[in-house]
């Protein structure tokens, strides 16, 4: 077993001691717990890839809700979602204006033209994982397509900024960065989170951020990079019949896409998509 943080403590003790914040023993994952969350993982990606396979125009999100519950269950792993905090699904999906935490329903149905995203979440053998996608359902507009295109490549550049040794405010430089030249926004009361022990760890990750500043990023530490991308403004509301959704304030489009990746002695490691 390789424990990166006993491997690494002098190094981290000494950006402590210039004054940076380093994370603590807990958030960095030591090679058994890596591969433990890597098997998590898998299940987590081949519930999404089975989405794809299904998801149109014309099902309900409920449908989808059922999809992954009935999959991963055959995986022999969880739903995390699912009475987590109290949330009544085993999925979130998210439509057009919503930003996340959108609740499955037969009532709601997808159109021609939606955009949804579907954020999938996996407990196997008690070890976590999460990702999310976006799907263009049917004829999808110009703006909307375009708004997906620029959301996975603010991932991408935030997964590219994520280096050892380097900080968590540079992931949410280079998502906003590109965002905001594309003329959108990203929320700002939402981000990635560490994960794998528990479904939410430290540190938060926010999709805005300055170079050089936040959480050191140490080998060994797992979370998500989640942007939400809104085409209009970063404002949000929550609705407040069920608790949970997330919308835009303008009614605007928004989109997120979700990987979450090992922090690696020589890079990165994407582990869900």
């Amino acid at each position: 077993m390789i424990d990166y943080f006993e491997k690494y403590r002098d190094k981290i003790e000494e950006y402590r001691r210039q004054g940076h914040i380093v994370p603590s023993p807990d958030l960095v994952k030591n090679s058994e717990q890596i591969a433990k969350i890597k098997e998590s993982a898998e299940i987590n990606t081949a519930v999404l890839d089975h989405v794809a396979k299904h998801i149109k125009a014309g099902m309900s999100t409920q449908e989808i809700d059922d999809l992954v519950s009935t999959f991963t269950k055959q995986q022999g792993a969880i739903c995390a979602p699912l009475h987590y905090e109290g949330y009544p699904k085993s999925v979130c999906t998210s439509i057009n204006d919503e930003v996340c935490h959108g609740i499955p329903s037969r009532r709601i149905k997808l159109k021609d033209g939606d955009i949804i995203n579907v954020d999938v979440s996996t407990i196997k053998d008690g070890f976590f994982s999460d990702a999310s996608r976006m799907f263009e359902i049917g004829n999808v507009s110009k703006e909307r397509h375009e708004l997906v295109e620029i959301t996975k490549e603010c991932l991408r550049r935030g997964i590219e900024a994520a280096k050892p040794w380097g900080f968590v405010g540079d992931i949410g430089d280079a998502i906003a960065s590109y965002a905001h030249s594309k003329g959108c926004s990203v929320v700002r009361e939402l981000g990635g989170h560490g994960v794998g022990l528990e479904f939410h760890e430290d540190p938060f990750i926010s999709h805005i951020g300055k170079k050089g500043t936040g959480m050191l990023l140490v080998p060994g530490m797992i979370f998500t990079i989640e942007p939400m991308i809104n085409a209009g403004r970063a404002n949000v509301v929550l609705d407040n019949l069920n608790g949970w959704t997330i919308y835009t304030a303008d009614g605007k489009d928004s989109a997120q896409v979700e990987h979450m990746i090992l922090i690696t002695e020589d890079g990165n490691e994407i582990l869900t998509r």
